[in-house]
């Protein structure tokens, strides 16, 4: 299925939690956190102004994005767990 969202709105998968500590110690399931890093699936066309005009989105798809413990709302779409959220609830783009 594809998702297109609508004005300021981000698609995002999360990536994958880390499995290991920088000490080398091995984190169980039951302990990891929801990861808040992300890859941007779809992004919507930007932000209407009050003037009429439409800011476009500072993320592409593809590009991988941090954002808020708590940000966005969760979808389930076709068995995968995807993320909606607004544009301003991203904090920052991961530039490899």
């Amino acid at each position: 299925m594809k998702l297109r969202p609508l004005h300021d709105r981000v698609i995002i998968k999360r990536l994958e939690a880390e499995t290991k500590s920088a000490g080398g110690i091995v984190i169980p399931d039951s302990a990891t956190e929801k990861p808040v890093r992300g890859e941007v699936i779809a992004a919507g066309a930007g932000k209407i102004l009050e003037d009429g005009k439409v800011r476009p989105i500072a993320v592409k798809a593809g590009d991988k994005v941090l954002f808020g413990k708590y940000s966005g709302t969760e979808v389930k779409i076709d068995g995968e767990e995807l993320l909606v959220m607004r544009e301003e609830d991203l904090l920052a783009v991961i530039e490899a």
